[in-house]
């Protein structure tokens, strides 16, 4: 095999949905993914941003642009699908135009998460990795959301729900459904799961300052240290 690549197929590679072809890359789409593939010295760099796009764009994960990611990037459909389908945070099938994430690991459970899961579920009427039949919710059951501090959490299109209840998710359910304005708790007033996805590819919309950077929970032990007169390690304990 020397000096020959292995062979790739792309069809039912990773669980991406090959039947659903549809999609709206057009070439505005298409000059988008090509200017951010040039921001990277090395263009395969771009691949995570640039799916970050295509599901602002498709929804999803499509077979389309995981097929223009490819030409752009200069390698095999199959490499592109590999890395979609590594991350949960690539969606093989549509999700809503409101993406819910809720933590069940280790502290938010203990705090509540399953209970706030189950809540939500019920909800909607749907399970996780599931679509609401409108399109409206889309729901995933995350491991850790890296807030700790403010469990249980909810994720609302990658926005941060703070210190949740059953109650008060489905207060922001029926908002959201019902087109009012619902604010993250340390973030930007909430637009879409699509619009997040635009961020996250690196097209910047003015709210990254939006919110607090920290809450009072995460701040505690710096307060503490300012009390004491603490100022990192203690002289003579390093060796």
């Amino acid at each position: 095999m020397s000096g020959h690549e292995f062979e790739h197929t792309f069809d039912n590679t990773g669980s991406v949905d090959m039947t659903d072809t549809s999609t709206n890359i057009d070439k505005a789409a298409i000059d988008q993914l090509t200017a951010i593939a040039e921001k990277y010295p090395r263009k395969r760099s771009a691949l995570m941003p640039m799916l970050h796009f295509v599901q602002s764009v498709d929804g999803r994960v499509s077979p389309r642009g995981i097929e223009v990611c490819a030409e752009i990037l200069g390698i095999t459909p199959a490499q592109v699908s590999g890395v979609a389908t590594f991350y949960t945070m690539y969606k093989r099938r549509p999700a809503g135009k409101h993406h819910i994430g809720v933590c069940t690991t280790a502290l938010c459970a203990v705090m509540g998460g399953d209970a706030l899961l189950e809540a939500v579920e019920r909800k909607l009427g749907i399970g996780e990795e599931e679509t609401t039949a409108d399109g409206m919710f889309s729901l995933e059951k995350v491991e850790c959301n890296a807030a700790c501090d403010f469990a249980p959490i909810m994720m609302v299109n990658w926005e941060f729900m703070d210190n949740m209840t059953p109650e008060k998710a489905e207060q922001i359910l029926d908002d959201l459904a019902a087109g009012r304005e619902v604010r993250s708790t340390r973030g930007p007033v909430l637009s879409s799961w699509a619009h997040t996805e635009s961020v996250l590819a690196g097209i910047y919309d003015g709210q990254a300052d939006e919110g607090p950077s920290a809450g009072e929970p995460s701040l505690r032990g710096l307060q503490a240290a300012a009390a004491h007169g603490w100022t990192g390690v203690p002289e003579g304990s390093q060796k």
